[in-house]
């Protein structure tokens, strides 16, 4: 039933973690982590492990009777939906993702006390919160594999829901992550301590015999011992890890998917977005709060207020309203009358090219668009823009319901369905969410963090899409918002130091870096492309092509430059140079034809 619709990585894949949790594959270990990027099926496969033990093992006989799934909450529905989906509901599944707490300890005592063959619940789905506030039902029974979806949930040992998890009596343990290593070394044993615990040692070892020689050696001070050391241990460090985690990448997924177009565009300031930025980082106060030497939580909110003006000048008006010593001189900025209830996508560089860039999707093609942003505050924005302009939308951020989420997710597929854009919170719903129904989105807004914006962005680039894909990352030239794309840059060549969350800036910038994002280059096409001193174009005109093999996941050095529209392959975006672009860079998936 399932084997005739997996793909060969996909077999390749449900083997490898079969003998993982069999302990074939490093005996007296019996967990795996299937690290496959984002699009390459990991549930199906996940799927398929556990419809096959729960239905036979080496010894002729299934090899458990109960599988528990924790996921995060938005996703319960998903694997639900997905059991029904690719078993045709030959597997009874109970989903707990809302109830009472008697309710949902009652149905837990009703799951952990069914045993034998034919337990009348064989598979669990449960969020990642309930299991944490109701462990203590789910460890009084032994269960016979454990799969944690969105795993990198689990990089801190110390956190309460890890140790939750670590409380359960299974020996079986699946790890699902399409980013496994967000930040460091230590978060990476985390992982692997979980599915196959003792497997480096404890923390105390794993840092002395790996992650300080690793680092020492990275050092750019370290001597030819110390390099030569940490990388003998980085050796050593991959061999063991290799036999229990699994990844592979998209390039796969291009024979099977239509070619995808990524283009990050730089959208000048409008002149009031100039004037309130610079008048913003000039303000005493903005300077005061770095001047200690160290980022408090007033330099942090002013990070995020220069976010939200990069947005739109309207993301701060309340502040400005509330007389706020750096907003105070804001105030006289705004035309006069200024209403942000009645919203003026002029006033915002990037917000006057999505409105040019949606009104020429709707009147030209029958594509439907995903925008997506950081923000609910920026949302607003979008469902002030839609009602402007009459566009049919559909919204999902934190506040969603998840059974409401799932029937929006398959209304905006569906291609009869009237709504042309979907407005989604990028952490609310950057994972796991296929909405393959569009085939263009809008990232509005860059995140601190590469591996947010790569998952948000696979929302429609993935398994079933037919169309090809066109991926629009808008970043308000010479900004903050360009720094961030630099960073991000950085950290992905490095993929370590990722920052998770903002409010990990101050770990990850010293005092100059972070002065730095205090300022403007008003002189300036693209500050990213000006750092890159690039070799291939002169006069911010590109006379050599990137290299062949450069695809989507390279270096945006080695992607295409343009000053101009000349080069630029989406017609629709070359339309919308006039309204306000400076520079774009793009670059497309793979050159294949899809296969039938």
């Amino acid at each position: 039933m399932l084997s005739q619709v997996l793909r060969p990585h996909q077999r390749e894949g449900v083997k490898f973690m079969y003998d993982c949790v069999i302990g074939k594959q490093i005996p007296d270990n019996y967990g795996c982590i299937m690290a496959d990027e984002m699009g390459l099926g990991k549930t199906l496969q996940c799927i398929t492990l556990m419809w096959t033990l729960l239905r036979q093992g080496p010894k002729c006989k299934p090899t458990i009777e109960k599988t528990i799934v924790v996921a995060p909450s938005s996703l319960v529905r998903n694997w639900y939906n997905e059991i029904h989906k690719w078993l045709k509901g030959k597997l009874n599944v109970l989903a707990i993702d809302s109830g009472s707490k008697s309710e949902i300890d009652k149905n837990l005592k009703s799951y952990m006390e069914t045993f034998g063959r034919r337990p009348v619940y064989p598979v669990l789905i449960i969020s990642y919160e309930t299991f944490r506030l109701h462990a203590h039902v789910l460890h009084k029974g032994e269960i016979g594999m454990v799969l944690c979806d969105e795993g990198h949930r689990l990089k801190n040992c110390e956190n309460q829901t890890y140790q939750a998890l670590m409380g359960l009596n299974t020996k079986r343990r699946v790890l699902l992550s399409g980013t496994p290593i967000q930040n460091d070394l230590l978060e990476y044993f985390s992982l692997i301590h979980f599915v196959n615990a003792g497997l480096l040692g404890t923390a105390q070892e794993f840092r002395k015999k790996y992650e300080n020689p690793i680092l020492r050696g990275r050092d750019a001070d370290a001597s030819t011992k110390d390099h030569e050391t940490g990388k003998e241990r980085l050796e050593e460090l991959i061999n063991v890890v290799n036999r229990c985690i699994i990844r592979r990448t998209n390039d796969i997924l291009s024979k099977y998917l239509p070619v995808k177009i990524e283009q990050v565009v730089c959208c000048p300031l409008t002149e009031l977005q100039m004037e309130m930025y610079l008048q913003f980082i000039r303000s005493a106060s903005a300077k005061t709060d770095l001047s200690a030497g160290k980022l408090n939580t007033s330099a942090l909110a002013a990070i995020t207020s220069l976010k939200k003006l990069c947005n739109h000048p309207d993301l701060i008006w309340d502040k400005v309203q509330s007389g706020e010593e750096s907003y105070k001189s804001l105030q006289n900025l705004y035309p006069v009358g200024h209403n942000p209830k009645q919203l003026k996508p002029e006033l915002s560089g990037k917000l006057a090219v999505l409105d040019t860039l949606l009104a020429l999707i709707k009147s030209t093609t029958d594509d439907k668009v995903v925008l997506i942003s950081n923000y609910t505050q920026t949302l607003d924005l979008f469902q002030q823009l839609a009602a402007l302009r009459r566009y049919q939308y559909v919204r999902l951020d934190g506040s969603m319901s998840i059974k409401k989420r799932a029937k929006i997710v398959e209304k905006f597929n569906d291609p009869c369905g009237g709504d042309f854009i979907f407005m989604l919170s990028s952490k609310a719903g950057g994972c796991g969410l296929n909405l393959i129904g569009a085939n263009r989105l809008v990232m509005f807004d860059p995140d601190w963090n590469p591996a947010n914006d790569d998952q948000a962005m696979a929302r429609v680039w993935r398994d079933g899409q037919k169309k090809k894909c066109y991926i629009y990352r808008l970043v308000a030239t010479g900004t903050i918002e360009e720094k961030i794309l630099q960073r991000q840059a950085h950290k992905k060549a490095l993929s370590s130091c990722v920052v998770d969350c903002e409010e990990d800036v101050e770990r990850h910038f010293s005092i100059a870096q972070l002065k730095e994002l205090f300022t403007l280059n008003q002189n300036t096409i693209s500050d990213t492309h000006e750092r890159f001193k690039c070799r291939r174009c002169v006069n911010n005109i590109e006379i050599r092509a990137p290299s062949a093999e450069a695809d989507c996941t390279s270096n945006l050095s080695d992607w295409f430059h343009c000053a101009d529209k000349k080069g630029i392959p989406d017609s629709i975006l070359k339309k919308c140079w006039p309204v306000g672009i400076t520079f774009v860079f793009h670059q497309q998936s793979h050159e294949q034809k899809v296969v039938p």
